[in-house]
């Protein structure tokens, strides 16, 4: 755990979480990323009983990234003011087999969630249950036969990126639920939550924390065309 770990105060605590890890319970009954956090902080401060850790926000199983808890109730009731008013900034990275046309943009869709093929619809009119979700978009650079996109997500909705970027032909690599042509190997796909940025519940301070991508041949691309190092 200790590797995964991007950020830590007395109120919060950020992982890198891999494509692979839920993080919170689902019908599967697999063992969660909350579980593995929540056994680090008792091992790491020794602390006895039920240790608290909230659930802020959750990323898609099959996605990687950066994943926000609370240690204090405290914190836990302000950052979900902060992520129901819009005010935290999410910066997500995704790698696609269609270059998107314009290259740089905004998506507004009204997305329907069908609870039985766990699946997400965007389109471009409301219907009923349906729930409005807004992105940003711009192509950041060429891979090969594949491409790099950076997205701003304004709203967080359930697969909103993979359902909105699906409905304007776009598939993200890996993504087999919403088109791609093929899986990636261990079942992830190239979705990634790079980026967070929110005033801290308790300081006021500003916090930007940052995540890698998993090593592969593509992000490692990316991270060379950042200038950055693992």
């Amino acid at each position: 755990m200790t590797q995964h770990i991007l950020y830590e105060d007395n109120h919060l605590i950020a992982v890198n979480k891999v494509s692979s890890d839920i993080v919170q319970g689902d019908s599967t009954g697999d063992a969660t990323l909350a579980d593995d956090v929540r056994a680090h902080l008792k091992e790491t401060y020794g602390k006895s009983g039920n240790v608290f850790l909230g659930i802020i926000h959750r990323i898609d199983r099959p996605a990687s990234g950066v994943v926000l808890f609370a240690k204090t109730g405290k914190a836990l009731s302000r950052m979900n003011r902060e992520f129901q008013e819009g005010r935290v900034e999410k910066t997500y990275w995704a790698i696609t087999e269609q270059p998107p046309d314009p290259p740089e943009g905004r998506l507004v869709h009204h997305l329907t969630r069908n609870r039985k093929l766990n699946k997400s619809f965007a389109a471009p009119s409301e219907s009923a249950g349906s729930k409005a979700g807004s992105l940003t978009y711009r192509l950041r650079g060429n891979l090969d036969r594949y491409f790099w996109l950076e997205i701003g997500l304004e709203t967080g909705r359930h697969h909103q990126i993979r359902a909105q970027l699906a409905a304007m032909g776009i598939t993200i690599k890996g993504d087999l639920k919403y088109g791609a042509s093929r899986s990636n190997r261990g079942g992830g796909i190239h979705l990634h939550a790079r980026e967070i940025a929110f005033t801290h519940p308790v300081t006021g301070k500003e916090v930007r924390i940052s995540a890698p991508p998993p090593a592969d041949p593509l992000w490692d691309a990316v991270m060379a065309m950042c200038g950055e190092d693992r």
